[in-house]
C-alpha cells in the first residue's frame, strides 16, 4: 500500500471544513496509508486556537505521524543548500525529505514550496 504524506495546508483546509479537502482525504485514504510529518503537527499547533484543540487532536489521531530521522534531516539540509539564495523554508525541506525517505507522495496545495524533482507530488487545488 502506498503512503501519502499530507502537507500542512491540506490539514488546515480539513480543519476549516473545506469540502474539497474532505473529499481528497476520503478518496486518498481508501487506497493509501495517510499521514503527516511531526513538523506539520508543530505548524498546525502553532496556529491553533484553544477551542480548536479537540477537533485538531481528533484529526491528527487518525493519521500516521512520521518522526524526523537523521536521514530526513540530512536530505533536508541538502535540499536547503541546493536552493541557496531562494526563499525556501527549512520546515518545507524537512517535509519534502520525509516524503523522499518514505517513498511517499507529498499531497500539497503549495507546489511552489516544493521545487524538488526527486519527490512525487500530488498538487491539490481547493478552488
Amino acid at each position: 500500500m502506498a503512503f501519502v504524506l499530507l502537507d500542512t495546508d491540506i490539514l488546515i483546509n480539513l480543519l476549516r471544513g473545506v469540502e474539497k479537502a474532505r473529499l481528497y482525504l476520503q478518496n486518498t485514504a481508501t487506497e493509501n496509508m495517510v499521514g503527516c510529518s511531526v513538523i506539520t503537527v508543530a505548524e498546525i499547533y502553532a496556529d491553533m486556537q484553544a477551542h480548536e484543540k479537540e477537533k485538531t487532536d481528533l484529526l491528527l489521531d487518525g493519521l500516521e505521524i512520521v518522526e524526523v530521522t537523521r536521514a530526513i534531516t540530512e536530505r533536508a539540509g541538502l535540499y536547503k543548500a541546493a536552493v541557496a539564495g531562494r526563499a525556501l523554508e527549512l520546515n518545507d525541506c524537512i517535509i519534502a525529505a520525509t516524503a523522499f525517505e518514505m517513498r511517499a507522495t507529498l499531497a500539497t496545495g503549495n507546489g511552489n514550496h516544493y521545487p524538488m524533482d526527486d519527490i512525487r507530488k500530488d498538487l491539490v487545488s481547493f478552488t
